[in-house]
């Protein structure tokens, strides 16, 4: 019984380090082998300590590659989501920045309106200006003198109808 003792030892350990996967670090690797040793040395000499290390070493062998699959996903999942950023924001650029152009070509022209209106008449506008406030004034004043009239003719009513 202690020769199958001996003989599965190497035999796990050469599975320890022909089984480990590319993702798992060395100390991963040392709680693994340290846990099979334990598991190896408990006393027991019998075939079921055998069948117990061979589901040890099956059930770290999924683990770890569940947890490899995982991580893979995971590093995955973020890749894509910055690809989606990265897209987003790239069209966002592109977007405002046509937008910066026809603003740009929006200033231009009324910059060059501007100065050929500065250039070409300078005291026409100002003419321009008083003629449209005196029409808007003689307005005024004929409004003000309608509605003068108006509540004059309004109190007289009022008073012939008091007495």
């Amino acid at each position: 019984m202690s020769s199958l003792l001996s003989q599965d030892q190497p035999r796990i350990r050469k599975a320890l380090t022909d089984s480990s996967p590319a993702s798992s670090t060395a100390t991963t690797r040392s709680l693994r082998h340290e846990r099979l040793s334990r598991l190896s040395s408990s006393g027991s000499s019998d075939i079921s300590n055998d069948a117990s290390t061979n589901h040890a070493e099956s059930y770290f062998k999924r683990r770890e590659n569940r947890l490899s699959a995982r991580k893979k996903a995971e590093e995955e999942t973020a890749n894509n989501d910055y690809k989606k950023m990265y897209e987003k924001a790239l069209a966002t650029n592109q977007r405002l920045k046509s937008r910066l152009e026809t603003s740009k070509q929006e200033l231009a022209m009324i910059q060059d309106q501007l100065q050929r209106a500065q250039k070409g008449k300078p005291g026409d506008c100002g003419s321009n200006m008083l003629e449209t406030e005196k029409k808007v004034k003689a307005e005024l004043k004929m409004e003000n003198q309608r509605l003068k009239d108006e509540n004059g003719a309004l109190i007289r009513v009022i008073t012939k109808l008091s007495k």
